[in-house]
């Protein structure tokens, strides 16, 4: 099997130039230096860094990629959005929406994120590769056509997706986000498509707010191809298990798909700072077996896994090392070094069956 792992250097010189990520502390706490941001370098970084260590990485298939073409930014972004993010972007950085800053050369360093994923789908529908992973910075999920949103300044995989619609390559795609907040901008971009099936799991009420309702399934012709699933917090690693089990291959299966995308944060993890989940290492691994076994029943096995967020410089390496692992049938295991501790932070069995009963109701819900 032959595994891509697209990554370039220069996306990890991404920074949120002259800002401050202030929480409501009551002014009692000096807030993040200027520039600090939670979505830092460092957790890709440390992630290719331990892939380089453990051998992982000599055994894919490694490429960079041109940025993405304005051509192919325009297949999903308004000419003036792209016009008014490279004259900010020229002239020193600035922000276009909330949360996502960036410093001189940012629509540079975006177009090259996109052309990351853009370049690793292309590889993998075109036969080329059988699957790929993107260490894509900035992110992508929350980016809508028109405005930046949560450290995302462009579309990643919406783009992706485009691109190779456009060159003939896919007719009917999947996008699975497992990213522990709710992917908008893809929902936003695909929401009156049929030709797009998207999921979204995420814990319930955290970013962005009012957005990510269970109700929220599409319009017009798109009807049904959106499918929200806001977890409760404290899900642990049976519970995501189950989720993909009882809810999400059966919609994939029905929707017979060209490719599976998965926008894979890491933010779910149990000691990430931004969410209140309890992923563990093995969950990212089991996840990605469970996509890969899909995607080879049903799509010659391409599947391409698309790096959004996740934010413990600590942990996010070992969660991305145990997906790639999995997704290129690597034996080569970074143990994880949390491991045991996490097992006895997972839910006891009460708890884990309201979780389950909590999920199958959701399936009930959705006609499932």
């Amino acid at each position: 099997m032959s595994t891509g792992f697209f990554f370039d250097e220069r996306t990890l010189w991404h920074a949120g130039g002259n800002y401050a990520f202030t929480m409501p502390i009551g002014g009692l706490v000096q807030p993040l230096a200027a520039g600090g941001l939670p979505e830092s370098p460092e957790t890709k970084r440390r992630l290719k860094n331990l892939m380089d260590v453990t051998g992982l990485t000599g055994q894919l298939d490694q490429r960079s990629a041109d940025e993405a073409s304005e051509e192919a930014l325009l297949r999903v972004h308004p000419q003036s959005y792209l016009n008014e993010f490279k004259r900010l972007s020229d002239s020193g950085g600035g922000e276009l929406g909330p949360n996502a800053p960036f410093a001189t050369g940012g629509y540079n360093l975006a177009a090259l994120s996109a052309g990351l994923a853009v370049a690793a789908v292309d590889a993998v529908l075109s036969g080329d590769l059988d699957n790929a992973y993107a260490l894509s910075r900035p992110p992508g999920h929350h980016c809508l056509p028109d405005k930046p949103n949560g450290f995302c300044l462009l579309a990643n995989i919406a783009i992706a997706i485009e691109a190779a619609k456009a060159k003939g390559l896919a007719g009917r795609v999947v996008v699975l986000d497992w990213d522990v907040h709710h992917g908008n901008g893809t929902e936003n971009i695909f929401y009156s498509r049929d030709d797009v099936l998207t999921i979204s799991l995420h814990q319930e009420g955290n970013y962005p707010l009012y957005t990510g309702a269970m109700s929220d399934r599409g319009e017009g012709a798109g009807e049904g191809c959106n499918l929200n699933l806001p977890l409760p917090a404290g899900m642990g690693h049976t519970a995501y298990l189950h989720t993909l089990d009882r809810i999400v291959i059966p919609q994939i299966e029905a929707f017979k798909p060209d490719i599976i995308i998965v926008a894979c944060g890491y933010d779910a993890s149990v000691i990430d700072p931004l969410a209140r989940m309890l992923a563990t290492a093995d969950t990212y691994r089991q996840m990605t077996l469970r996509m890969k076994d899909t995607a080879a029943r049903l799509c010659g096995g391409k599947l391409v896994l698309v790096h959004e967020g996740g934010y413990s410089e600590v942990y996010v390496p070992f969660c991305g090392h145990a997906a790639i692992e999995a997704l290129s049938g690597s034996k080569t295991v970074a143990e994880d070094p949390f491991g045991k501790a996490f097992e006895i932070r997972q839910p006891g069995q009460r708890f884990d069956a309201f979780l389950r009963d909590t999920i199958d109701e959701m399936a009930k819900k959705l006609g499932i």
